[in-house]
């Protein structure tokens, strides 16, 4: 199917069923359980979906083959908990990845679904890292962090999902939802309007649409690549940035916000010898030296790219 007919198809499909929403950490576990009662596809069966969505935009085969796959953007989601970041948000963006991914998804290619979109859901997920690690301002006021969690959700309640400044009548309905000043609200939007890969929300439980969450708003390959080489540049600056901290700071550091599992304040009192306040703090610290360190590494990279292009 050509492109244009594609993305015009998606603006007509309704959603087939409403998909498990993960609304807060204490809710992981419902939804854990919710989405294991999706049955996994045998490859015939896969197959058959996709082509039905693929060339007939049959929405119930679409809706198969996103429930299905729930779990797997879960346990990947699982391996980013150490990033300090809401699991709620994390998941949220690999569903959106996933729905990528079945939006793109060629079966003639002779790969299993599952294959082609762990790349999405763990693009989609490193994207928002990214972008909450490389905020500058991040988290120096609560209403800044409330926006940055919150702000996509809330314009997917008022169906203002477009790129671009917000109208004034949709900037005081955020505000007054969020109970923040008006002009946060357009600060934050301005912000992370440029961010249009991998970026649609998911809407609450019942309310969404399958256009809502399938636009086909596909980046350039030159803006893929861009991005592609951005979030290696950020990344390697992470890594390069670990060597500002002693070895305590990044033990603890690793431990607390980068493993998989992250080790409890307790268990790195005991093995340091010292309180669970001050293994706190000291994580604190690492952190901030981290982020100072990130950004000095961001800058020096793209100091070169600024000079080649001038």
């Amino acid at each position: 199917m050509e492109p244009a007919r594609f993305g015009g198809l998606l603006k007509e499909v309704h959603m087939a069923g409403a998909l498990p929403v993960l609304a807060n950490e204490g809710g992981l576990s419902r939804y854990l359980d919710e989405i294991r009662k999706f049955p996994m596809l045998e490859p015939a069966e896969e197959f058959t979906l996709a082509k039905s969505w693929r060339d007939g935009g049959d929405r119930d085969a679409a809706h198969r083959l996103v429930t299905s796959h729930l779990r797997l953007v879960a346990k990947i989601a699982m391996g980013y908990r150490g990033y300090g970041l809401p699991i709620s948000e994390v998941v949220s963006e690999g569903n959106v990845g996933l729905m990528q991914a079945v939006k793109r998804f060629d079966p003639d290619k002779g790969f299993r679904l599952a294959t082609y979109a762990m790349w999405w859901i763990k693009a989609a997920i490193q994207e928002y890292i990214l972008r909450s690690w490389s905020l500058v301002k991040m988290g120096t006021t609560a209403n800044q962090k409330k926006l940055f969690f919150n702000l996509r959700k809330a314009k997917g309640r008022i169906s203002a999902l477009d790129e671009g400044d917000l109208r004034p009548e949709q900037v005081k309905s955020i505000a007054t939802s969020l109970g923040v000043p008006e002009q946060d609200v357009v600060d934050m939007n301005r912000r992370l309007s440029g961010d249009t890969s991998l970026n649609a929300p998911l809407r609450e439980e019942g309310e969404g649409e399958w256009q809502d969450w399938l636009v086909d708003n596909s980046p350039s390959q030159e803006t893929v690549l861009a991005r592609e080489e951005e979030g290696r540049n950020r990344l390697s600056a992470l890594r390069d940035a670990l060597g500002v901290l002693n070895p305590r700071e990044r033990r603890i550091f690793e431990a607390r916000r980068l493993a998989d599992d992250p080790i409890t304040l307790e268990d790195l009192s005991g093995e340091f010898g010292v309180s669970r306040e001050r293994v706190r703090q000291i994580e604190v610290r690492a952190f901030e030296k981290v982020q100072e360190a990130v950004k000095r590494n961001l800058a020096t990279r793209e100091l070169p790219r600024a000079e080649a292009r001038a």
